[in-house]
């Protein structure tokens, strides 16, 4: 560790001022909005968690589970729109409009019609899924899975629809639209789930359609901003230049790009998407299947691993939004063939994420004692909970910034592969082997699946580092 920390704060390498893509105003610009855009994101599920405890423990357990089975699907549509924010990302760095709108297009077509596939898969097969996932739950639990199982699938063409869109604002820089945008659902998210709860005492379906109502709004307004014409530099031409995204290339929707299947284009896209959706998918599944061990552990260690989900997403979205900036920022250093500075900002990246993760994490966890006053679960849950956070607050601080946003920088210079099978080691050989050891075989319940989870991050981060210290990650080119 005192290693790492050195190689992170030594002087690193410098670069001319009129090479630098990214000034410090630049980077403040871009990290602010994407902290608080996932911040205000993370607050939905937080919000549907807790105001759901207050119809049981049934209905926090339900809405858990199924929450575990959606992120699997969210993840690939954000690993499909990470792989288009790398492509775009990489022409908007090389300049290339003509080509920055194919592929915004492209983009945004694949994620259409892949969701729809999901959508009616989820729909057709919810109970047997649930049934296979979870086995044999409480029959109060099942039905509150079920419930919100066929409500939240009507949303996800609108969660991949706007992944894609929010992709390319972020491509550009442009976070600020964003963070607006998902203000303004989480806004909607919130009084719905008061009316849903407290108003019409829906229970599961009372927080689940504010959330489909929330994601259709999000993705209905990044459609129409994305397909807008506006120049966003003449816009702001004679006003005094504070956006690093002014003079850069402006990528939009086209119909004529939507509709019509480029070959090329499109594995470019599925070159990064895939990758890092079988990473991401598989990792998600993992986390679905440890949950039917979790289903072993009873009603309290399900509510209270539920609960800790809510603080753990919020807690990790500093280093998530880090991740973010990374894909824009090493993104248009590759696209412009300029290695030299894409080292240059990864590191900076990784001292601005480690500082932040720190103050984050340690924030959040003192805070957690004082927001489960809210919840309305037991104390011996509760207790449960304050365990569960601290363990990860403090690996999540030590150990994310290298196995999660670092990994982000080497998937945005084309290195997917080598992330996606240290992934695929470190979840199915480290993640699924202890949490089985720690949670079963020594009778640590979700404590130990949480020790196995810190395990993961533990061999992801130094591999990550590695590769990265050895600078093989150079030599890939996503657009040729």
């Amino acid at each position: 560790m005192k290693q790492l920390i050195y190689r992170l704060t030594e002087p690193a390498m410098s670069i001319p001022d009129a090479r630098k893509i990214f000034s410090d105003h630049d980077l403040k610009l871009l990290i602010l909005p994407l902290f608080l855009e996932q911040l205000l994101e993370v607050l939905v599920g937080v919000s549907d968690t807790f105001m759901v405890s207050y119809a049981g423990e049934a209905a926090v357990s339900g809405v858990s589970l199924v929450n575990m089975f959606n992120t699997v699907f969210i993840y690939l549509f954000s690993a499909l729109a990470a792989g288009g924010a790398v492509v775009v990302s990489q022409y908007i760095g090389r300049r290339d409009e003509k080509n920055g709108n194919l592929s915004a297009g492209q983009l945004v077509m694949i994620a259409a019609v892949f969701s729809v596939a999901v959508m009616i898969f989820s729909l057709v097969l919810n109970r047997q899924l649930l049934r296979l996932l979870f086995g044999e739950v409480d029959q109060d639990v099942m039905e509150a899975c079920v419930t919100y199982l066929r409500i939240s699938a009507y949303s996800y063409p609108a969660i991949a629809v706007y992944n894609a869109g929010a992709a390319i604002y972020r491509s550009m820089g442009k976070t600020g639209v964003t963070m607006n945008i998902s203000l303004a659902a989480n806004g909607i998210n919130i009084a719905g789930n008061a009316i849903g709860v407290f108003g019409l005492h829906a229970g599961v379906a009372g927080v689940a359609y504010p959330s489909l109502i929330a994601r259709t709004f999000s993705a209905a307004v990044i459609l129409a901003l994305c397909f807008r014409k506006k120049d966003y530099r003449a816009h702001k031409r004679g006003q005094r230049e504070q956006d690093a995204s002014l003079d850069q290339v402006c990528v939009r929707f086209e119909w004529r790009n939507i509709f019509r299947w480029e070959s090329g284009m499109v594995r470019r896209i599925l070159g990064i998407a895939v990758p890092n959706g079988i990473e991401n998918g598989l990792f998600q599944l993992t986390k679905v299947g440890l949950s039917s061990i979790t289903a072993l552990f009873g009603t309290v260690q399900i509510a209270a691993n539920g609960v800790s989900q809510s603080f753990w997403s919020v807690a990790a979205l500093m280093g998530n939004a880090l991740g973010l900036a990374s894909v824009t920022v090493i993104g248009q250093c590759m696209g412009a063939g300029d290695t030299e500075a894409a080292e240059y900002y990864m590191r900076r990246l990784l001292r601005i994420t480690f500082l932040a993760s720190i103050l984050w994490n340690g924030l959040i966890l003192l805070a957690t004692p004082l927001v489960l006053r809210g919840y309305a679960i037991s104390g011996e849950a509760a207790h449960l909970v304050v365990i569960l956070v601290v363990i990860h607050n403090i690996f999540n601080a030590l150990l994310y910034p290298l196995s999660g946003a670092l990994a982000n920088g080497l998937r945005a210079a084309g290195d997917v592969k080598y992330t996606m099978y240290v992934s695929l080691f470190s979840t199915i050989g480290c993640r699924v082997v202890f949490s089985v050891l720690f949670g079963i075989c020594l009778d640590l319940g979700v404590i130990g699946v949480a020790f196995a989870m810190c395990l993961d991050w533990m061999i992801r981060a130094a591999f990550f580092w590695i590769r990265f210290r050895r600078g093989k990650w150079k030599e890939f080119r996503v657009i040729g």
